[in-house]
């Protein structure tokens, strides 16, 4: 929530800095009645996610509520098909077995205490009693109790044959108590088949409860399943509904954005992710405006500095003077070096005008301040001598047109001719690495301290000259910054009375060669 905040922020901050928000085109709302829970704003996510929750519950809780009791029916039905299955294996073993048993024993054939009678009785009253726990008809239960208590009989009808046998009553007295344990064992056995059919009742009973419980499960399933695709469906309208509109708007602004109108911004009421974008994209635009109004003041900037430049190389003084110059030259019928004058300068103003290219080769810039000197060393060939050196492996480099004229001019008239004698100004141009050194040393006046610190002050501060001293620095430093980027530009050392150097280091770029020459 604060990275909303602050994108929030910074969404007003942009449309209140530009003043485009009151004539910003409004993303569309969604309608009321499309809204599923119209109190709630909530994230995309969330609202996947709450659907997503939603149809669970809906598919969940009927299987939840109907399971249970089917499960119940079940497990009442599977200790109801036990307790048949115990019944059964009673019924048709206690009278055959406990009858015969007891009859051997009468008969001699068996000792009472060493015979199998109270393992019979034992195993029936074992399956009695998990019977009893298991079942969950109170009748049910009554029915073997009832059952029970008759086994209690019989076994103290045995227990009172042992104790004849032992008192030595004779046949016929055991034989009396024979015939009551063949009839006490049938009543068991009556009483067994009872609660089996019982049982059976109960199965048949149970079965039904299943099946009607199994056919409301299939009812309310298929009711649960409509109301899920039903809400499905409305779901993944509203969802897609908050997608699709928003990424609509959004596309429709970069369309016009794309159109060159940066005016238009999106806004909306809502707190989800494609808002969240929508906002991020003001933001965008906001700062693609700051860019291009800088861009365009640097490009202001950058032409205002040209033109200076440009203004100087066609200085109307420099022009009159040399223009003075073949005069006097012609006069004194020195034709030679009126040629070679006349010449220069024409090679002068070609370069300078170079059809409008900002891009020279740095042979061509070399040449560029040749000339210059040239028709300057005319004017000046008492107190001026140059020297040019420059790596030809650069040649054919490119270089920003008119950098170093105007520092060739500013070591002449604020050096050289400040010392009033001789002076010599250098201009060299060498490799280093992937970039190119350029050079312009003089050894005119210098600088003092002061004046050193006050004009590196102003390079620094990228602060454009004026047409006094030191102007042609600030111009050129300037068109580098812009041109190479803020971290290129002029490096100035002088010391007063001994001379002054300017230096600077551009990027090695070759000139492409024409689309006929790589044919």
């Amino acid at each position: 929530m604060g990275e909303m905040v602050q994108k929030r922020s910074l969404f007003r901050a942009t449309t209140e800095s530009t003043g485009a928000l009151s004539s910003a085109p409004m993303m569309a709302p969604v309608e009321p009645s499309a809204r599923l829970l119209p109190h709630l704003n909530l994230s995309l996510r969330s609202k996947m996610l709450l659907a997503f929750s939603v149809l669970i519950l809906i598919l969940g809780i009927p299987y939840i509520f109907l399971a249970i009791p089917i499960l119940q029916y079940q497990g009442q039905y599977n200790r109801i098909i036990d307790n048949i299955t115990a019944a059964n294996s009673i019924n048709g073993y206690i009278k055959f077995a406990i009858d015969a048993e007891m009859w051997d024993i009468i008969a001699g054939k068996e000792d009472f205490y060493t015979a199998d009678q109270y393992a019979i009785l034992d195993d029936v009253d074992a399956k009695l009693a998990i019977m009893r726990e298991t079942s969950t008809s109170q009748r049910g239960k009554l029915k073997l109790r009832v059952i029970q208590n008759t086994m209690n009989t019989l076994r103290r009808d045995v227990e009172r044959v042992g104790a004849q046998i032992s008192a030595g009553a004779t046949f016929d007295e055991n034989m009396v108590l024979l015939e009551r344990i063949r009839w006490v064992s049938e009543l068991v056995e009556e009483g067994v088949q009872d609660y089996m059919l019982f049982e059976v009742n109960r199965t048949e009973q149970q079965y039904r409860a299943l099946e009607a419980g199994l056919q409301q499960w299939i009812y309310v399933s298929v009711i649960g399943m409509l109301v899920a695709v039903a809400f499905s469906i409305a779901a993944a309208l509203r969802i897609s509904r908050s997608i699709y509109l928003p990424i609509k708007k959004l596309h429709d602004v970069t369309t016009t954005i794309a159109r060159e109108d940066l005016e238009p911004l999106v806004t909306s009421d809502n707190v989800d992710e494609i808002t969240e974008l929508g906002m991020s994209f003001n933001i965008m635009v906001g700062k693609v405006r700051e860019l291009l109004a800088a861009k365009m003041q640097e490009q202001e900037n950058l032409k205002k500095a040209e033109l200076r430049v440009l203004q100087a190389q066609i200085n109307p003084h420099f022009l009159y003077n040399t223009l003075d110059t073949i005069i006097w030259m012609v006069e004194s019928k020195r034709t030679a070096q009126v040629v070679d004058l006349v010449r220069a300068l024409s090679r002068f103003f070609r370069i300078s005008l170079s059809k409008g290219e900002d891009w020279i080769t740095i042979g061509e810039e070399f040449e560029h301040v040749s000339s210059y000197l040239a028709i300057q060393k005319i004017r000046y060939r008492d107190i001026l001598d140059y020297q040019i050196d420059v790596d030809e492996t650069i040649l054919s480099a490119t270089i920003l047109k008119l950098t170093l004229q105007p520092l060739v001019e500013n070591a002449l008239y604020h050096g050289i001719k400040n010392k009033r004698s001789g002076g010599v100004i250098r201009v060299r141009g060498r490799a280093a690495g992937t970039s190119v050194h350029l050079e312009v040393e003089d050894n005119g006046i210098g600088m003092t301290p002061e004046r050193l610190a006050q004009v590196r002050a102003t390079l620094l501060s990228d602060e454009t000259g004026s047409s006094d001293s030191g102007y042609g620095l600030l111009n050129v430093n300037q068109r580098i910054r812009l041109y190479y980027g803020q971290r290129y530009g002029l490096q100035l050392s002088s010391v007063y009375g001994a001379g002054t150097t300017v230096s600077l280091t551009i990027p090695l770029r070759s000139r492409p060669k024409p689309v006929s020459e790589e044919s």
